[in-house]
C-alpha cells in the first residue's frame, strides 16, 4: 500500500460502475485508500442500478470524501457492464447534500429544469427522483 504514496498520486477514484456496493463497503474502501495515500484527494463514482448510490455517497461524506461524480438526470451507464444504469443524478445528490446544510453551489431548480429537458430529448423521464418530483417546496 505504501508504494501508492510514493507514487505522489494526486487523486484516487474509486468506482462501482455496476451499482452493486453499500455504504459499509464504501467506509472501507475509503480508509484503505487514504491509509494507501494519505494525501490524494478521493473522487467517488457511483451508479445507481440498485438504488444505493445516494447511500453510497453519503457514506462517503460521512467518511470525509469531497468530490462525487454524478450527472444530471441520472443519465449514464457503462457499455462493458452489463445490466449497469446511471450515475447518480446531480440533482438528487446536490438536493440530499444542501438539505443536510452543505453549501454545493448548484442551482437546484436549473439542474431539475435540465434533468427534465433531457428527458423530453431522449423521449422518457431521466432517472433521477427530483426530475420526476420537483425540489422540497417552497
Amino acid at each position: 500500500m505504501g508504494r501508492i504514496a510514493e507514487l505522489g498520486v494526486a487523486e484516487i477514484a474509486l468506482a462501482d460502475t455496476i451499482g452493486a456496493g453499500d455504504p459499509w463497503a464504501v467506509t472501507r474502501k475509503v480508509e484503505a485508500a487514504r491509509k494507501a495515500a494519505p494525501e490524494a484527494v478521493l473522487r467517488l463514482h457511483f451508479h445507481d442500478t440498485r438504488n444505493t448510490g445516494l447511500a453510497n455517497a453519503y457514506a462517503g461524506v460521512e467518511a470525509g470524501v469531497t468530490v462525487l461524480d454524478a450527472s444530471v438526470g441520472g443519465i449514464g451507464g457503462c457499455p462493458f457492464a452489463p445490466g449497469a444504469t446511471g450515475n447518480i443524478a446531480t440533482e438528487d445528490l446536490v438536493y440530499m447534500l444542501e438539505r443536510a446544510g452543505f453549501s454545493t453551489g448548484y442551482d437546484l431548480d436549473a439542474l431539475i429544469g435540465i434533468a427534465r429537458w433531457i428527458g423530453e430529448k431522449i423521449g422518457r423521464p431521466a432517472p433521477s427522483a427530483l426530475s420526476r418530483a420537483g425540489g422540497w417546496p417552497k
